[in-house]
């Protein structure tokens, strides 16, 4: 297995990504060999990775488990990989897994790196695996109330999975908003109630923001209600981003609070760890509705010119899914 053939895809520099050959080392006992099937685009994280605009002060913090290279570049990033076992334990032989990889052909890991999918999930569709992983944890975060009127601001994948979650809470009136009307009959396939920025409901309980933008983030605070709790799951790199703290904030008596996927939350902690927490997301991805979430799908080898199309003109991509033959 020595010096078996991979590829693998590297931001060379800022906006410029391409394929490169790849060295495989000789796995271990305690090691497997994945051949990849699929591997899912992480649009936001990823476009602005891709985009050079992680801030210096982020550089440890952001790095992805199996990430080579360091940013701004050259730098193999990504964590939506599915694939094939080919060669490891006997438990683990000729199983589809999921595992937190870069795009790439093939590739050797610790053996307890890799989750084996549940027999009612495809892999095809394995690849929203890190993206509900974040939507748990941003939920776990907000802590949300049987009952709770509940917005999320942005319409994203990891957006439309969270609002989907909470729909599946009782008597919670859930409500997603965005600019995009396309995303209209997302929501609606996900059993969500759909709105425009100019009609979103005010005096929400819980408000999930997930737009990436100042604007949304100005809408979340404007309709939250009294003592309302409102978590900011969007990352913005290295731009500044302007909020108004005046205004009601403080007679509302709001709560801001931050999520992010790389620590388990806070409510949740003592009981759970991240090996716990992705085997919950693969399970929540038995159900086929989640198959709207895939918007398009392209081979490997077109990866760096998609990357690029995704960074720039976005357009109405949730997740993009990568074919390997």
């Amino acid at each position: 297995m020595a010096d078996a053939a991979a590829r693998a895809f590297w931001i060379a520099s800022p906006g410029h990504g391409e394929i490169r050959p790849e060295h495989l080392p000789s796995p271990s006992a305690d090691e497997v060999v994945v051949r990849t099937l699929y591997s899912g685009v992480s649009r936001g994280t990823e476009a602005l990775v891709f985009q050079g605009r992680v801030p210096a002060s982020e550089y440890q913090r952001m790095r992805a488990p199996f990430q080579s290279g360091d940013f701004p570049a050259p730098v193999k990033y990504g964590y939506a990989n599915v694939g094939q076992v080919e060669q490891g334990p006997l438990g683990l032989l000729h199983q589809n897994v999921f595992a937190l990889y870069p795009h790439q052909t093939r590739y050797v890991v610790p053996a307890h790196s890799v989750y084996v999918l549940p027999e009612t999930v495809p892999p095809q569709r394995a690849v929203l695996a890190a993206n509900v992983e974040t939507a748990i944890n941003g939920l776990w975060d907000a802590r949300p109330q049987i009952g709770d009127r509940i917005t999320i601001v942005g319409g994203g994948t990891v957006g439309c999975l969270v609002a989907w979650l909470a729909a599946r809470i009782p008597g919670c009136e859930v409500e997603l908003v965005d600019i995009n009307s396309r995303r209209e009959s997302v929501a609606h396939a996900l059993g969500v109630r759909f709105t425009g920025c100019d009609e979103a409901s005010d005096q929400r309980d819980v408000i999930i923001h997930a737009s990436g933008s100042a604007a949304g983030l100005d809408l979340a605070l404007r309709v939250a209600g009294f003592e309302a709790t409102i978590v900011e799951m969007s990352w913005y790199g290295d731009q500044a981003v302007p909020i108004a703290l005046g205004e009601a904030f403080h007679s509302r008596r709001l709560t801001l609070k931050s999520s992010q996927v790389g620590s388990v939350a806070g409510s949740q902690r003592s009981r759970w760890n991240t090996r716990r927490r992705i085997q919950l997301a693969l399970a929540t991805l038995s159900d086929p509705v989640l198959d709207t979430l895939i918007t398009g799908e392209s081979e490997f080898e077109a990866l760096p010119q998609v990357m690029a199309a995704l960074a720039a003109t976005p357009g109405d991509t949730l997740c993009h899914r990568i074919r390997y033959s």
